[in-house]
């Protein structure tokens, strides 16, 4: 290594180039809740290197946006109906039964 070196001729900045933008894409800095990134990051892990963590809240994003995710309260009204059947169908098969009877009880 040298003793000095000579910086008079050194300009400040990038050292490399920066790369040409994506058509469409803007760099941003957002804070995310870690464990977020954490589930993205592992559902990226999980594609093996096919897609990335970025593009997969990029898509989540965009799914919510468009309105493609199913709304909250279709998503309630659908659970809602789904437990309405299951008792209806228990209560119709127990309407069959016999009452237990209660301990100290008589008929």
């Amino acid at each position: 290594m040298k003793e000095n070196y000579d910086f008079t001729k050194g300009r400040r900045g990038r050292v490399v180039s920066e790369p040409a933008p994506e058509s469409g894409k803007v760099r941003i800095t957002i804070r995310l809740d870690e464990d977020l990134v954490d589930h993205f990051g592992a559902i990226a892990d999980r594609s093996g290197g096919k897609v990335g963590y970025q593009t997969l809240i990029n898509s989540a994003l965009r799914e919510y946006v468009e309105g493609k995710l199913p709304k909250w309260e279709e998503t309630l009204r659908h659970i809602i109906r789904e437990e309405i059947g299951r008792n209806s169908a228990a209560s119709s098969s127990e309407r069959g039964k016999t009452p237990a009877r209660r301990e100290g009880t008589s008929r």
